[in-house]
């Protein structure tokens, strides 16, 4: 009997280290490639819910959540996305925990815009506009580049985006309007590290990745004279279709992992807006839900469960 509540206490202990169990493409015969490829792998899975937040940010249109209210209706937003964010040191993947060679806020400059299809009925029931976006991602971060055959302008990634908003309500104090939205956005491959022409020159590891992200959003708001304020919750759905992670498994070969990360994460947010006639000055704060996605590496700088805030500034012209 003894025996046997030894065992279950012995393996009681090992349950978080068993859930923090590496990647089974990442077991290499030398324990400092193998290091290297969970370092890698866990850095894609931390880093793009991050990237695709700023790409996507909270309400697509922001400041406001009625519909444009038909055919000849236009807004244009032009708005800075940025969230905390943390990128391991690809030269140090010995070390645990890992350090950071960037750790601070990433700003993605973007331009929305949204036409209004159709009116609606009265009240604005079932009012529909059509959404759109482009997103510059800067890479002035260490280590991290847009991949020569990917889309952009100089050395900044660039992304496109398309949805829809429906109307449900129009609102009227103290009745908030009301609308739900959709949208599939798109950031170009980047590339993160770079490998020496011989293992222990350049980086430990290297990985290029893409993301996609589909978006969908539930605002209500309201409008007092000057002041717009508008609130919503939404969840994102992240993907990943082809990461390729190097390294070096041996001093004479390198290895190549592919991995298609997916995640799903809640958010919500809150607007608030300034009206100066045509043109309003609009802000946003969020909050992004953590999740634990049972890494086998320690960041120094990075709480896996954490939850994250985001935010966003713009300036927003409507007819």
């Amino acid at each position: 009997m003894h025996r046997l509540v030894t065992i279950v206490t012995m393996l009681v202990g090992l349950t978080p280290a068993l859930a923090a169990a590496q990647d089974p493409q990442c077991a290499m015969p030398l324990p400092e490639a193998t290091a290297a490829c969970n370092t890698a792998v866990d850095a894609v899975r931390a880093f793009y819910p991050l990237a695709g937040m700023i790409v996507s940010g909270g309400n697509p249109v922001l400041g406001t959540a009625r519909a444009l209210g038909g055919f000849g209706h236009v807004a244009l937003t032009g708005r800075v996305n940025a969230i905390k964010a943390a990128l391991p040191d690809p030269t140090a993947t010995n070390q645990s925990p890992v350090p950071s060679s960037f750790h601070g806020a990433v700003p993605a400059p973007m331009v929305e815009g949204a036409v209004g299809l159709v009116k609606g009925m009265g009240g604005g029931l079932l009012a529909v506009d059509l959404l759109g976006s482009a997103l510059i991602l800067p890479t002035g971060i260490d280590n991290l580049t847009v991949d020569s055959n990917a889309t952009h302008i100089s050395d900044a990634a660039l992304g496109f985006g398309y949805g829809a908003r429906v109307g449900v309500l129009n609102g009227g104090f103290p009745i908030p309007s009301l609308s739900v939205s959709w949208m599939h956005r798109t950031v170009p491959r980047l590339r993160y590290g770079s490998l020496g022409p011989a293992l222990g020159t350049g980086d430990r590891f290297e990985f290029t990745m893409d993301l996609t992200s589909d978006s969908y959003r539930a605002v209500a708001g309201w409008k007092f004279v000057l002041v717009d304020v508008a609130a919503g919750i939404g969840i994102d759905r992240y993907k990943s279709s082809d990461t390729n992670i190097r390294f070096w498994d041996s001093p004479t070969t390198i290895k190549t992992v592919v991995i298609n990360p997916t995640n799903t994460r809640a958010l919500v947010f809150v607007n608030g807006g300034l009206s100066l006639a045509a043109v309003k000055l609009v802000g946003e704060i969020g909050l992004q839900a953590g999740k634990d996605q049972a890494f086998a590496t320690q960041f120094s700088d990075f709480d896996p469960k954490a939850a994250h805030v985001f935010g966003g500034l713009g300036v927003r012209f409507g007819f």
